[in-house]
């Protein structure tokens, strides 16, 4: 019997293929299957956006990339004795249903669990959100590590039993009759399966020359080094889904991850897209020996963000670079302190500057997220956000990533989240809030400043940017970002106008 897993579709909000529509290769579940292939399970795996990334379906203000739901349920195995879908970003969110829907039509008695994506801050908790879930015809929800709680429900169903609210199923899983708060947690972190990315559409996510980070070369796969995150930031989902415990996997283990990937997919771009992989300096300066040390010939990024003050100096910046790194980013979130103490974010300019310097004396591109309309933010807070910008762009920053602040299911600030009319509108161009039109026109201000000051300050850098896009060789994700949206308003022309849901 076969346990069928499936990644849903891509949504991206029609009004803004800039900020949506961001591809990020379901890491997670990639580990998950291999868990379950690991313990000789049958495993079928269903990726409806990577099948087929250019079909498109419009629906409002959505446009759905990949299989229709019917399609996906078409190749669900009849052997199968439990469905799994993840629950990859909130914008998402939408597909899954979808999804959720066409099983149950199509196999009455099929059991369905919901995969929560613990390890991105785009996702969102599932305990929040189980009675909707529920109530569209999920059975069951995993929260936590998958490889615990996910493994257990799998090999459950395989010996035969159905009956899911007969017995508490225990920690990291949710069902109608039992919300047990605890998550599943691997024991030992670098006992871990590596990812079945066999399983995967990779040549379909390669053809499109674009991905979560920069896409330099055309082979690229993610990697999680870390698990967790110990900050207790109050817009992020991540305190909830990983209880701020900050689990880094061994050096070694890391490395025997890149080495098997560049022997089976040729593959030598990795893109880190753990919560947080620099917190401990030591592990960092390892995995730069470790690669070093085995004369392994690849670059590596920090594409989903890292504290900078766990970067601790110049000699780990150095050997960063040495071992690969050609990408960090960091979030400096706003400019001003009362802010940041809000947010329970917080920031040391000084330390960020030089880290900054260090990067562009050793080659490693540089970007700064920020987030606006956090509660209390007026014109004035917004102002000094402005101004760190203008610090950080003569400092050298190569780039800067702006958000709009959206309450996702798991944050600190969901319970006050009001106007949306479905968890596909909690995505960073939140077009619902009241004061988005005067946050988005000062986040395009900020951007078009951003461009002028680089150009006065950094004139070079914007001449190998131009280079880089036209070549499709990405350094940066503003390279990179106006293609892809390029790709997905040219689609939408030409594809979501002749197929509505």
């Amino acid at each position: 019997m076969h346990i069928t897993l499936i990644n849903p579709n891509l949504v991206v909000q029609r009004n803004d293929p800039m900020t949506t529509g961001i591809v990020y290769m379901p890491v997670t579940l990639a580990s998950f299957a291999g868990a379950l292939r690991r313990e000789h399970l049958s495993v079928a795996l269903i990726d409806a956006f990577g099948l087929a990334p250019r079909q498109a379906r419009c629906r409002d203000k959505f446009m759905i990339l990949g299989l229709d739901a019917e399609q996906v349920v078409a190749r669900i195995p009849e052997d199968t004795c439990v469905v799994f879908i993840f629950a990859n970003q909130v914008i998402n969110h939408l597909s899954l249903l979808h999804i959720i829907k066409a099983v149950k039509e199509r196999f009455a008695t099929m059991k369905v669990g919901i995969l929560e994506n613990a390890q991105a801050v785009t996702a969102y908790a599932l305990s929040p959100v189980a009675d909707e879930l529920f109530a569209h015809g999920a059975d069951f929800a995993v929260i936590g590590d998958l490889e615990v709680a996910g493994l257990g429900m799998a090999q459950w169903f395989l010996e035969g039993h159905r009956d899911i609210d007969a017995v508490d199923p225990g920690p990291g899983i949710l069902t109608p009759r039992f919300r047990n708060p605890s998550r599943g947690e691997v024991v030992d972190i670098d006992d871990l399966a590596p990812p079945a990315w066999d399983l995967f559409p990779l040549e379909q996510y390669w053809s499109l020359r674009f991905a979560h980070g920069p896409q330099s070369t055309p082979r690229y796969l993610p990697l999680i080094t870390s698990r967790g995150c110990p900050y207790p930031c109050r817009f992020c989902v991540a305190p909830t889904t990983t209880g701020r415990r900050w689990r880094g996997r061994a050096a070694r283990q890391v490395v025997d991850d890149m080495a098997r990937a560049i022997d089976q997919f040729q593959v030598r771009e990795f893109h880190i897209e753990d919560l947080n992989p620099t917190i401990s300096d030591r592990r960092i300066r390892e995995l730069c020996e470790e690669i070093i040390g085995r004369g392994l010939d690849l670059t590596w990024k920090i594409v989903a963000g890292t504290k900078v003050e766990s970067i601790k100096d110049e000699t780990t910046v150095r050997m960063m670079a040495r071992a690969g790194c050609r990408y960090i980013s960091i979030s400096p979130e706003s400019g001003a302190p009362e802010m940041l103490k809000a947010m329970n974010k917080p920031f040391k300019l000084n330390h960020a500057l030089e880290i900054i310097g260090h990067m562009n004396r050793y080659g490693i591109r540089s970007q700064a997220c920020f987030v606006l309309g956090f509660p209390g933010e007026g014109p004035e807070e917004r102002q000094k956000t402005r101004q760190l910008v203008r610090t950080l762009t003569r400092a050298g920053v190569d780039e800067i990533a702006v958000f709009i602040i959206t309450p996702t299911p798991g944050s600190e600030l969901f319970s006050q989240a009001v106007g949306f009319t479905s968890l596909s509108d909690l995505n960073f161009t939140p077009v619902w809030r009241p004061d988005y039109a005067e946050l988005s026109r000062f986040r395009k201000r900020l951007y078009l400043s951003f461009l002028l000051w680089k150009t006065f300050d950094h004139p070079w850098k914007i001449v190998r940017q131009i280079v880089n896009f036209l070549r499709r060789r990405f350094e940066t994700k503003m390279e990179m970002v106006p293609y892809r949206a390029l790709v997905w308003q040219w689609i939408g022309w030409t594809r979501c106008s002749r197929v509505k849901e």
